[in-house]
């Protein structure tokens, strides 16, 4: 999609912004009713290309991406955009990204090879689908955070590498972790503590720091053993710092992957090999498995007990509701902290985000349970 309007945007425009702050409102030249935040590296210039980063808000709010990914995009070297009008359920979507990509391919000497995506929940769908719409290798990369697809299908390759985040109490968290095992293809998930935000600058560099790996292991950036050496020896110093032998498992695991070809990681790969075998380790990627089909059930519970809200049993199924909510909510004001009780916030937090019902004694049970506009109990 935003494609296309690069390949119409024949005559550069005067790149007569300021670099090395973040420029909170760009007028699209070609439509006056678009606009989006820019960063532009200090060292900005016209004799080369620079990658961008396209990023959408779920709020249309372009500049909180835009601040997030800024240090990223001063380390290294990337020119980014996050427009002000593209939002949840806005049938203005589409026009926003043409809008955006056009203006900033237009005005900025820009890698065309070297084109990512970006955006938080509704906007990480939205960044997604362009992705999915776009032809063959003309996105190098999505960051996809707290959202997935936006048809909601769960792909086992994809044409681009895509990095995802998800806070641990995010309601969409056992999303991204169906979409993370299901990929074959070059991806990962980094879960943080929080809910349904951003990522934050430090989690932004992370992502931009893989995604120069993959650019350089797929030939769409020139090998920097400067910048690999200082990457690695970042991983490896997390990997030491790690207090569960299951994230060290995890993390050696993801050094060998993500450095293949890059570096020799086959003793790191060995001994990621070795950990993988470890029963205490294997047992607590089982525990996480279960999390995952434990959520998942109790999703599905109460979406049946919903149905059954017209059925000749309305009465038990209100009752069974009201036990459910009651039993989340409990769970969820728990004082200390556990897997079960970040379940239950992840579960509450996405019920009380997505009532549709207009039931009378249904939502007087879920106002009496819903968490508060802060999504804690």
């Amino acid at each position: 999609m935003f494609i296309a309007a690069a390949a119409v945007a024949a005559l550069a425009l005067a790149a007569d912004l300021p670099t090395g702050q973040v420029v909170p409102d760009v007028v699209c030249a070609a439509d006056s009713t678009q606009s989006y935040a820019l960063y532009l590296p200090r060292d900005y210039n016209a004799d080369r290309a620079w990658p961008v980063i396209f990023a959408f808000d779920p709020g249309g709010r372009g500049r909180i991406p835009v601040e997030r990914y800024q240090a990223a995009a001063a380390r290294y070297g990337f020119i980014v955009a996050g427009s002000n009008n593209s939002r949840n359920g806005s049938a203005e979507n589409a026009r926003a990204v043409v809008a955006m990509t056009g203006d900033v391919l237009s005005r900025f000497r820009a890698d065309e090879h070297r084109l990512y995506l970006a955006g938080m929940s509704g906007g990480s769908r939205v960044a997604l689908g362009v992705a999915l719409g776009s032809p063959k290798d003309h996105v190098a990369g999505v960051i996809a955070s707290s959202a997935g697809y936006p048809d909601g299908k769960l792909r086992k390759t994809l044409a681009f590498p895509i990095f995802a985040t998800a806070g641990a109490e995010d309601f969409n968290h056992l999303e991204m972790r169906q979409l993370d095992r299901a990929l074959t293809s070059p991806h990962r998930l980094a879960v943080f503590e929080g809910g349904h935000v951003w990522l934050s600058s430090e989690l932004a560099i992370d992502a931009v720091e893989w995604m120069e790996l993959q650019a350089m292991k797929s030939g769409l950036k020139p090998r920097d053993d400067r910048e690999i050496d200082q990457i690695f020896a970042k991983r490896q110093a997390a990997v030491d710092a790690a207090k569960v032998d299951k994230d060290t498992f995890l993390a050696l695991q993801a050094i060998a992957d993500d450095f293949d070809r890059l570096k020799d990681v086959r003793a790191i790969a060995v001994r990621a090999a070795e950990l993988g075998r470890d029963k205490n380790v294997r047992a607590a990627l089982k525990r996480d498995r279960d999390e995952d089909d434990r959520e998942e059930s109790m999703l599905d519970d109460i979406r049946m007990a919903e149905a059954r809200l017209e059925a000749a049993d309305r009465g038990d199924a209100l009752m069974e509701l009201r036990r459910r909510w009651k039993d989340l909510s409990d769970t969820a004001h728990a004082p200390d902290d556990s897997a079960a009780r970040r379940r239950a916030r992840r579960v509450l937090a996405g019920l009380s985000g997505g009532v549709t019902t207009t039931d009378p004694d249904y939502l007087k049970i879920i106002n009496q349970y819903r968490l508060a506009r802060s999504g804690r109990p």
